[in-house]
């Protein structure tokens, strides 16, 4: 069921000066307000509660107390509680057989006829008086459930349809024995009309290059070519543009190194095998990631037969490189 389903078309109200209005009018008017909000909240939410709606009850209890809140049915209609309402329990024993009888508390959206006037008022015509507030509540049902642990469904097969098609909402699960609660009452059943947000993931690529800095721990120079490449004695450092992904705060950010693991030396034109540990520094360093961009640390070591492989040819290696990197925002 949808408002433009339903709807053949929508009339903007329009009025003049000097118009008579009816009753008529200004129910039309407030019933385009009101289908347009209707198919706002059908397009962008989904059936469920929005806030509130909890449901409380310990073991021994013999009602459940419903906090007040907001929530919307498959139509987009609002379904809203104003006060605390206590709810009692349904009367059972047990399911016949000394189990417990399981059953889900739902809500529905009412129809007029299902709401208390608040107001009336005797017309100017007519002494019969007329409806003119009614008090929004929302209609709460029991809805038994079957006996089977794997697969608990209504034993109404009207309730289980429109409890599928969003028309009831299901706000907690009871456990009944000798007509009160068995176990605390359960909200994992209930459906939020804000959909959880799944991380937000991002990838992307950063060249190497030049843009890579070397800091030695003893100050030496790349051009120093006797100084051999120790394991721990330097490290490299790339700045990353995450700007792009649109993080909206600091995720969690993974990356490794794209480019050959192999070298050779300028002089003796040696291979050796090069790899690096890498590093992202965390939130107390001096610069912490964010959601535009991290620092990259790597750490090489390297693997020879000849051990005094310049520092110089290493660089030469790494400037090669690239970072892949990937970003999780929760």
């Amino acid at each position: 069921m949808t408002i433009l389903g339903s709807a053949q078309f929508l009339e903007r109200i329009q009025f003049f000066n000097g118009e008579r209005l009816f009753a008529a009018d200004l129910q039309a008017l407030e019933a385009f307000n009101r289908e347009m909000r209707w198919l706002h909240n059908q397009s962008l939410h989904q059936a469920g509660v929005g806030s509130g709606f909890l449901v409380t009850g310990n073991t021994g209890d013999r009602q459940v107390v419903v906090s007040p809140g907001y929530a919307l049915d498959s139509c987009g209609r609002e379904i809203i509680l104003t006060e605390p309402q206590t709810i009692s329990i349904p009367p059972v024993a047990d399911d016949g057989s000394g189990a417990p009888v399981y059953y889900d508390l739902a809500v529905a959206y009412p129809s007029d006829s299902q709401l208390a006037p608040s107001e009336t008022r005797v017309g100017v015509c007519s002494p019969t008086p007329g409806v003119v507030r009614l008090r929004e509540e929302p209609v709460f049902c029991w809805v038994q459930l079957t006996a089977d642990p794997t697969n608990r469904q209504p034993l109404d097969p009207t309730l289980q349809k429109r409890i599928k098609t969003g028309l009831l909402i299901v706000l907690a699960q009871i456990q009944i024995l000798n007509c009160q609660l068995k176990l605390p009452v359960s909200t994992a059943q209930r459906r939020n009309a804000r959909p959880g947000v799944q991380p937000y993931i991002a990838c992307g690529a950063e060249a190497g290059g030049s843009n890579w800095a070397l800091s030695d721990l003893f100050g030496r120079k790349i051009g120093d070519t006797n100084i051999p490449a120790t394991f721990g004695t330097f490290v490299f450092t790339l700045t990353v543009d995450a700007a792009s992904a649109g993080f909206q705060s600091t995720p969690d950010y993974m990356a490794r190194i794209s480019g050959s693991r192999v070298g050779k030396t300028a002089k003796e034109n040696i291979p050796f095998f090069l790899d690096a540990l890498l590093n992202i520094p965390g939130a107390t360093d001096p610069n912490p990631p964010t959601g535009v961009g991290f620092s990259l640390q790597i750490f090489p070591f390297i693997v020879a037969t000849n051990t005094s492989v310049p520092i110089s040819d290493v660089v030469e290696a790494i400037r090669k490189w690239n970072v892949v990197w990937m970003g999780v925002e929760d």
